[in-house]
């Protein structure tokens, strides 16, 4: 599979845009379990041209993550075009456009999938941005804003008539946000289109290796993109490649493993975002870590409250004592 001349093998597993989530710490370990594509967390466009500090920060790609691609959202034709000209700047190997995004301070706004109820000017901003930048455009987006209204189908053939080099389809609409199941069912519909040529990424509910192998096999996927069945689980990408290289499982990760994963990623993100935020930001990592634990409750509770980085490492050695033998 290729996006413009990103060659990214057979059945590649992306890992999917998220805020908060596919930081620089994050996407590191998610790159050396072997994940082929990363994206950066969302970036405003507004935030971008305006050179607020934290859309700005969301540029840095490090070359060991790469293929990598700066992700923007925005409702305003000229800001977008500006945006991308600055993520170009940034030297990613594509910029994709977010037009899924659900929640309501995008969305409700008219940016991400809000503009699933303005199609003319997704379109435009589409057309304009391709045209702006040197490097491709992909397009991340859903099947539709409700149920009355799932228009990816036709959708998918006029973002390719705008000049995009992939595009990936969230298989719920803006109103289900991330309830219920992901309908995979027009995903397979966009990818034996025959008008369609562009690569199409599916995305939603890929938590499993078996899954994954699902998804590839009965829709025809080029490639899938997993997103919140990787949070604290970064070693599913290694599952899922040796999965579908295999047909067999991948021996398990050990709780002493995941305790030094941990501690890194710990290190990872004080790293990037300082004492306050590195930890806060690693809560909803640390919960998924160890899921599943017996009787690991009140540990859980010590783990997503504690905000002293050293005591934080004296948890996560005490879950390795503890724990270890599981």
């Amino acid at each position: 599979m290729k996006i413009g001349n990103i060659e990214l093998g057979e059945r590649p597993v992306f890992f999917a845009p998220m805020e908060d989530i596919s930081d620089p710490s994050f996407r590191r370990l998610c790159k050396e379990y072997g994940a082929d594509m990363m994206y950066t967390e969302f970036i405003s466009s507004e935030g971008l041209i305006r050179d607020a500090e934290k859309s700005l920060r969301k540029l840095d790609v490090a070359d060991y993550e790469r293929p990598v691609g700066i992700q923007i959202y925005g409702k305003e034709i000229d800001s977008m075009v500006e945006a991308a000209k600055r993520c170009e700047e940034a030297k990613p190997d594509l910029i994709d456009l977010n037009f899924g995004c659900p929640v309501k301070k995008v969305a409700g706004k008219g940016a991400g999938a809000g503009l699933l109820q303005n199609i003319p000017l997704m379109l435009e901003i589409t057309a304009a941005v391709v045209k702006a930048v040197k490097v491709p455009v992909t397009v991340k987006t859903r099947l539709g804003w409700d149920e009355e209204s799932k228009v990816i189908v036709e959708l998918s053939e006029q973002l390719q008539d705008c000049g995009i080099a992939a595009l990936t389809v969230h298989g719920r609409t803006r109103k289900q946000m991330y309830k219920g199941e992901a309908d995979w069912t027009l995903i397979g519909e966009i990818k034996n289109n025959q008008r369609m040529i562009i690569p199409i990424i599916g995305n939603g509910d890929v938590t499993t290796p078996e899954i994954a192998k699902e998804k590839f096999d009965n829709y025809g996927v080029d490639a899938i993109m997993i997103g919140r069945g990787a949070i604290g689980k970064p070693w599913l990408f290694r599952d899922v490649k040796y999965f579908l290289e295999t047909g067999k499982e991948h021996a398990p990760i050990t709780i002493p493993e995941k305790v030094e994963l941990a501690k890194r990623h710990l290190n990872y993100s004080l790293e990037w975002k300082g004492d306050v935020t590195g930890v806060f930001e690693m809560r909803q990592h640390f919960s998924n870590y160890f899921k599943g634990l017996y009787d690991f409750k009140s540990t859980r509770i010590k783990l997503v409250t504690e905000t002293n980085p050293d005591e934080l490492v004296k948890i996560l050695d005490e879950i390795a004592i503890k724990w270890g033998e599981f």
